[in-house]
């Protein structure tokens, strides 16, 4: 069996900026080349996946102006990420299109297993990543989630904000991580046909839940965050100096 990651990060992560800018200052860097630590957090990201021995291949898709700077930096700075076979796909308009684009390059056999994770998760565990590989290979697709610890709420939008119309039973709601895993044959699939039809997902196991196959979940990680603001910035720091703190 053969393990193939995509990582989408050709997202340009507008809520990372700040909200006030100065005319003729440099434009921020997008979210995933921000620096945590020292290191573009994409690097961060690559790191957990090419110290994964289960992982053969990694596939990044990024915006076309980007893909020449990023493999010099790769060369430069992370020649221990090309002891995997890194290949790199320019990205779509949004993160469907770039894992779309990852798919169509990718050779596999039916039952290898495709991985998809977020560029800008780099806290993500070597046991997730193996929970993941090995629920993806007994049950097609499995993915990453958390359980809900807050009340959820159903709303319906309206002008003013919005009206609260049902509570979902928690137990019944996970909160959806990454990475997620599929057999290579249900992930292309359900992408076919969403392309067909014209349907857009939030994230992968949209797709191949609304493809009908089962989706499977794995205990995920409260420290397994999405950098998506400078909050999270914030966190994602002090995760740092604490996981540095504990391996030295």
């Amino acid at each position: 069996m053969k393990v193939v990651v995509i990582i989408p990060a050709a997202g340009l992560g507008t809520r990372m900026a700040p909200a006030t800018g100065t005319r003729g200052k440099k434009t921020a860097p997008s979210k995933q080349f921000t620096e945590l630590g020292g290191t573009p957090i994409l690097l961060h990201t690559l790191r957990k996946f090419a110290a994964s021995p289960e992982v053969s291949e990694i596939y990044v898709a990024l915006r076309k102006n980007e893909i020449a700077p990023f493999r010099a930096r790769l060369e430069r700075e992370a020649k221990d990420i090309l002891d995997k076979e890194v290949k790199v796909v320019e990205g779509g308009e949004h993160r469907q299109q770039s894992v779309a684009n990852a798919i169509a390059v990718v050779s596999a056999a039916a039952d290898d297993v495709v991985l998809v994770h977020d560029a800008v998760r780099p806290f993500v565990t070597a046991e997730i990543i193996r929970a993941v590989i090995q629920a993806a290979q007994k049950y097609g697709a499995a993915i990453a989630g958390l359980p809900a610890v807050d009340t959820v709420k159903q709303v319906e939008r309206t002008a003013e904000g919005a009206v609260i119309t049902a509570t979902l039973p928690r137990e019944r709601v996970v909160m959806a991580q990454t990475p997620q895993g599929f057999h290579f044959n249900v992930i292309k699939r359900a992408f076919d046909e969403a392309t067909v039809d014209g349907f857009v997902g939030t994230d992968e196991a949209a797709l191949v839940e609304r493809s009908g196959h089962p989706v499977a979940v794995v205990m995920g990680s409260p420290q397994n965050i999405k950098i998506t603001t400078p909050a999270d910035l914030e966190l994602a720091e002090f995760y740092l100096k604490v996981t540095t703190t504990a391996t030295h």
